[in-house]
């Protein structure tokens, strides 16, 4: 029956019956046997402090680890995070917030998060390798490997886009200049409006021969724009400022604008090489974003061109990730089986008995030095020479290990359907890197708990 008023509420905080409540004290109860991840989160936050004990009241290391954990698992942004920590008795319950803290902010959250280096956040999921081992969740006796690619949060490139970010950016940070230093008052045009015009001139025109004009105005434009922030470097590095801290600010602002100068020039370089002088520029003398530089170009299997990073996983039986490593370029799939399966020599301290690969990393020379290595059953898709009962000794181990290969494809399709993989948010690639291991962990925190509950 209906009530005018509801009765009041207990105050005791009820657990909650729910599989996703399960789960989360799963993860908790894992985390709670493993204290050395605190211990080395804890470096990591603490880096370059030199009285640890002083200071206001902040997150602890536990409290930073666990929210990482919930961010990458439901993919929030640090806004959301915010939100539901604070709104989810679960999440304060996961996260070690007790019911009367207030919980903390965005920018809290992001800069802690974010201090954790991609060293600490491997080194963890090879702990949780290792205690699943011990549990005998993953054994590490077969293990398959596959490869996919982590975008970049870039827009798609083209030298023309391109030649029109260096030139807002510039002029943006050459009018911080001006404002910031009421002393200093640098001297230059504000092209952006004509830069864009020329930019979409580029994109619109039909035909090559139609886009050299606007392609040529618009380089001319950038040069007088890098010419404008050289001259901005020179004063802010020259001119005698009267406070020590002014002067600092200056220094680092000089060191960023150069850097932005740096990537403008590569771009000119790279757009007069092929667009003036007709000339081919090869992937790895490329540029694709002067917001995200480090951004590979990587072309699959002659499919669709990715910009990001290639990862290379390899995978145990119960499906949770065993090692993750982040290529650096495009290497071909067929060189990094071996070194794949030397490094499973590091987890686990042994070599597995049986390697399951995609049919890229195919070649009778991985085959022939993968059982030299004493790995007992080769199983890759392609012979390349090499017959079944030379992989694997029987068709019927041959067939099971090609079963089992695929099977990592659903792991890759989890990663970056549910833990964001699909797409890095975090700028710079040492904060890649953290956001490529962070979800792999937050990933198989949640594959260990399920499999354990």
């Amino acid at each position: 029956m209906r009530k005018k008023n509801q009765k009041q509420m207990p105050l005791m905080d009820r657990s909650i019956d729910h599989p996703r409540a399960y789960e989360l004290r799963g993860i908790s109860r894992i985390l709670d046997e493993n204290p050395i991840i605190n211990e080395m989160v804890l470096q990591d936050l603490t880096r370059g402090v030199e009285h640890r004990e002083t200071g206001a009241e902040g997150m602890s290391a536990e409290q930073v680890v666990r929210a990482a954990i919930v961010k990458q698992m439901e993919e929030f942004s640090y806004d959301d995070l915010a939100f539901h920590i604070v709104d989810s008795r679960c999440y304060r319950s996961f996260c070690r917030i007790g019911i009367a803290h207030k919980g903390y902010g965005k920018s809290a959250l992001c800069s802690n998060i974010k201090s954790i280096s991609p060293e600490t956040w491997e080194a963890i999921n090879r702990i949780l390798v290792a205690y699943g081992e011990d549990k005998e969740i993953e054994k590490g006796r077969a293990v398959r490997i596959d490869c996919t690619v982590v975008s970049s949060n870039i827009h798609d490139p083209s030298d023309s886009s391109l030649l029109w970010d260096s030139v807002r950016v510039l002029t943006r940070m050459l009018g911080q200049i001006n404002e910031r230093f009421g002393d200093l008052k640098i001297s230059f045009s504000d092209h952006t409006k004509r830069a864009k015009r020329r930019m979409l001139g580029v994109m619109n025109a039909k035909g090559e021969q139609a886009r050299k004009k606007p392609y040529q105005d618009l380089l001319k434009m950038t040069g007088k724009v890098v010419n404008y922030a050289t001259s901005a470097v020179s004063v802010l590095e020259t001119f005698p400022f009267e406070h020590v801290s002014v002067w600092d600010s200056a220094q680092r602002m000089a060191e960023d604008l150069q850097q932005v100068i740096t990537l403008t020039q590569k771009v000119i370089d790279q757009t007069t090489r092929r667009v003036v002088y007709d000339e081919s520029v090869a992937a790895c003398e490329k540029i694709v974003s002067i917001f995200e530089p480090h951004t590979d170009i990587i072309v699959k299997d002659k499919r669709q061109v990715q910009y990001g990073h290639k990862i290379n996983f390899s995978s145990g039986k119960r499906g949770m990730i065993l090692d993750t490593v982040i290529e650096s370029g495009n290497p071909a799939d067929s060189s990094r089986l071996l070194p794949m399966i030397k490094r499973l020599d590091e987890v686990y301290g042994k070599l597995p008995n049986q390697v399951a690969a995609d049919a890229g990393y195919a070649s009778t020379a991985n085959i022939a030095a993968a059982k030299e290595l004493g790995i007992k059953a080769v199983g890759l898709p392609k012979k390349r020479g090499m017959t079944i009962e030379a992989m694997t000794g029987s068709e019927w181990l041959y067939k099971k290990l090609k079963r089992f290969r695929a099977g990592i494809e659903g792991n890759i399709s989890t990663l970056k359907r549910a833990f964001g993989l699909d797409r890095c948010t975090w700028k710079g690639l040492d904060h890649f890197k953290a956001y490529v291991m962070s979800s792999v962990l937050a990933y198989n925190l949640q594959k260990f708990a399920r499999l354990s509950i």
